[in-house]
């Protein structure tokens, strides 16, 4: 049985202000992401999984089918960006999580995604 794709995954991430309210509690960030299959068989991602944590330590957990309505089918060599956000009560906070695929060959896996944090500019150094 041939090796699951190993399968990249890219962010960059932004603050929202104009969706902000400090005053309020409310923090909004935007990110993108590039999943990218560096596999010599094609996957197809099902679902994510996410964990997002603020400064407070407040932690929201998401599980939801594909990502922005979609499911992708990656080729080798292929990727797939999207674009999404999340809101916090803090300035800082940060975010991994998984997908869960399916390869070509019908063996079904996770890619995990790194922690990558989000942050207000300027409130860390």
């Amino acid at each position: 049985m041939p090796a699951v794709p190993p399968i990249r995954i890219e962010v960059v991430t932004t603050f929202l202000e104009d969706q902000s309210a400090p005053q309020e509690g409310r923090y909004a960030f935007g990110y993108t992401i590039t999943v990218l299959n560096d596999g010599v068989q094609s996957a197809q991602l099902l679902s994510r999984h996410w964990i997002i944590t603020d400064a407070n330590g407040k932690v929201q957990e998401v599980r939801g089918d594909g990502v922005v309505g979609e499911q992708p089918e990656l080729n080798p060599g292929q990727g797939f960006r999207y674009s999404s956000g999340a809101l916090l009560e803090t300035p800082v906070g940060a975010m991994y999580g998984s997908y869960h695929l399916r390869a070509a060959d019908g063996q079904q896996f996770d890619a995990p995604i790194p922690v990558f944090r989000l942050a207000v500019p300027g409130v860390l150094h």
